[in-house]
C-alpha cells in the first residue's frame, strides 16, 4: 500500500521506514475513529509497552552497572510513564498524524496527552511486528536520546517524595484539592493545591490534574526541605 506525504514524512522524523506501512496506519488509528475494517491502535498499544519496558530495563542496566534496585525502579518509572511517551511524541509530532474521529478532532485530541502516548506506544510496536526486536530497540534509544542518561538518580515522582517525606516524620499523607479548573474543554487549566496536616501548601496549575498534583507537590516538597 501506499502511504500519504505526510507518512512518508513522520517516517522521516520516526528514523524508520515501514515494509508493512499497514502497521503504522493502525498504530497510529485512535478508537474514535476505528472500525472493522480499520482497527485501532490499542493491541498494538498493549504489546509496544511492553517493548519500551524491557528496552528501557535493559538501557537502565547498561548506563548504570552499580544501581540497586531501588535506585533503578523509579528511573525506569520515569523513562516509560505515560507523560514522557507524550513528550517523545511530540518532538515527532505524532499528533498530526493521528487517525482521530471528529468528536475526538474537536476536543483537542491531538493535542492530549494519553492520546499521544498510547500511539507512541503503539508505534514501538508497529516497528516491532515489522522488523524485530533490534530495530524498535534502535529506534526507542535513538528517539528518548539523553533522557536516558539524564534521568535523576533518584527518579520518584513528587507526590510519592512528599508522601514519603511526611510518613518519616510521623505525619498524615499530604491532601490534594482542586482549586479550580478553566479553559476551554479541549485545553482546560487546572489549579490544585497540596496541603499538609499542619497547614503548609502550595498549589501550581497543569493541563492535566496528575501534572497540577505532581507540580504542586513537588513545590511543596520544596517549601518544607528549604524550612527545615
Amino acid at each position: 500500500m501506499k502511504l500519504s506525504s505526510e507518512l512518508i514524512e513522520f517516517q522521516a522524523r520516526l528514523g524508520y521506514e515501514f515494509q508493512r506501512p499497514e502497521l503504522l496506519l493502525r498504530a497510529l488509528t485512535h478508537s474514535s475513529i476505528s472500525s472493522t475494517t480499520r482497527p485501532d491502535n490499542q493491541r498494538l498499544e498493549f504489546l509496544g509497552d511492553r517493548v519500551l519496558g524491557l528496552v528501557m530495563a535493559t538501557a537502565l542496566l547498561e548506563h548504570d552497572t552499580k544501581a540497586t534496585e531501588g535506585q533503578l525502579a523509579p528511573r525506569f518509572n520515569a523513562l516509560v510513564r505515560k507523560e514522557t511517551c507524550a513528550d517523545v511524541a511530540r518532538d515527532i509530532d505524532i499528533g498530526s498524524v493521528l487517525k482521530i474521529g471528529r468528536s475526538e478532532m474537536m476536543s483537542g485530541g491531538r493535542r492530549k496527552q494519553a492520546l499521544l502516548g498510547d500511539a507512541m506506544e503503539a508505534v514501538i510496536a508497529a516497528v516491532y511486528r515489522d522488523d524485530g526486536f533490534e530495530a524498535a530497540r534502535d529506534m526507542i534509544l535513538r528517539l528518548w536520546g539523553d533522557r536516558i542518561s539524564s534521568v535523576e538518580a533518584d527518579a520518584r515522582d513528587a507526590k510519592t517524595a512528599l508522601q514519603e517525606w511526611a510518613q518519616a516524620r510521623g505525619q498524615k499523607p499530604p491532601v490534594y484539592e482542586t482549586v479550580s479548573r478553566s479553559g476551554p474543554d479541549h485545553a482546560p487549566v487546572f489549579t490544585i493545591v497540596a496541603r499538609m496536616q499542619n497547614g503548609n501548601e502550595a498549589q501550581a496549575s497543569a493541563g492535566a490534574k496528575r501534572q497540577a498534583e505532581q507540580a504542586a507537590a513537588a513545590a511543596l516538597l520544596a517549601q518544607l526541605e528549604a524550612s527545615t
